[in-house]
Order: C-alpha cells, then sequence, then structure tokens
C-alpha cells in the first residue's frame, strides 16, 4: 500500500534531541506565550486576559446580567462578578437594575470602555482559535487527543479550568492586588 501524502507524518526529533526534551520544550512555550500575552496586556491596557474577554464578551452581545456573561465565557458567577466589580472600580462598565426584574443586575460598557475595545488586541484564544478552526478535522482531533492525554500524565485531571488562555488564577488570591 502505497504511503498517503496528506496523512501526518510523526515528528521527528531534531538531531541529539531526545523526543521528551522536545515535549517539555513545546509545553513551556505554551506557558511562556500565554504569560507573555498576559504580561502585555497588563502593561499595555492595565487589563487580565479573563477582564479584557469579558469586556468583548459584553462589547459584542450588549447588556448582559452577572449570569449571562459568566455562562458565556465558562466561568463561575463569583469569579465573574469578583472581574466585574474591579472593572466598574476602573469606569469600564456600569451595573443597574434590570427593568424587567428588579432582583437582576444588568452590566454594560461605558462609552470611553467601547473606544477602548475598538483599539484593544485580541485575547490570546482569539488568535488561536482563527488557526485551529482553519485545520481538519482530524488534526483538530488528534491535538485534542494529545492535549487530553498530557493531562492525565501531570495528573491534572481534576484542575477545573475555564476555555481561557491566561496564567495565574483567574480570581487573585488577594483581591486588594487586583489591577
Amino acid at each position: 500500500m502505497a504511503p498517503d501524502r496528506y496523512a501526518p507524518h510523526p515528528p521527528q526529533a531534531k538531531s541529539g534531541e531526545k523526543i521528551t526534551d522536545q515535549v517539555l520544550l513545546a509545553i513551556r512555550q505554551i506557558t511562556q506565550a500565554i504569560d507573555l500575552h498576559s504580561r502585555y496586556l497588563a502593561k499595555h491596557h492595565g487589563l487580565t486576559g479573563p477582564q479584557l474577554i469579558i469586556l468583548k464578551q459584553i462589547g459584542k452581545t450588549g447588556e448582559m446580567t452577572v449570569s449571562e456573561v459568566a455562562k458565556a465565557i465558562s466561568l463561575s458567577q463569583s469569579t465573574v462578578t469578583g472581574i466585574l466589580a474591579r472593572l466598574e472600580k476602573r469606569g469600564m462598565i456600569v451595573r443597574r437594575k434590570s427593568e424587567a426584574d428588579r432582583r437582576a443586575v444588568k452590566v454594560d460598557l461605558t462609552p470611553e470602555c467601547r473606544q477602548f475595545l475598538s483599539a484593544a488586541p485580541p485575547p490570546l484564544q482569539e488568535k488561536f482559535l482563527v488557526g485551529f478552526n482553519n485545520l481538519d478535522s482530524w488534526e483538530q482531533l488528534m491535538i485534542l487527543s494529545a492535549l487530553q492525554r498530557l493531562v492525565q500524565l501531570m495528573n491534572a485531571d481534576d484542575i477545573h479550568a475555564a476555555p481561557i488562555l491566561a496564567t495565574g488564577p483567574i480570581e487573585p488570591v488577594d483581591p486588594a492586588q487586583a489591577p
């Protein structure tokens, strides 16, 4: 049977390098890319990755309740509430009681925040998702399978994480240290 020229070729170890070293290097490069993007956002825009994602979600959807934001970005409502409190303190969002249900609180962007977002960089996962979604489904499944296996090998199965590329905890341990 002739080899399928479109089938994936297993990665070859660079001369003198063990494949385990290459795997560890790749994991480290991914971690550093996430960390560098997080630092860039903090230094140049004063935001964390999760804050930017929340702002972009509200900007895309319009006024939302806290639970709607939490559901849309796959974070807990308490985490989103803490992040929104910091964003409100910075004048990026406003909260108001819902007209339809006075128990519900709606959040929306301030005009200054809308202007800021028009020039803000995309969250790191947007760039990743564009490239990932352009892959064939078999390649997407291969990557998913390999990453899930890495999670198992690192005993990280029980770590609950949101689909947000950011380093460190989503919610700061000490709220006084939050940006």
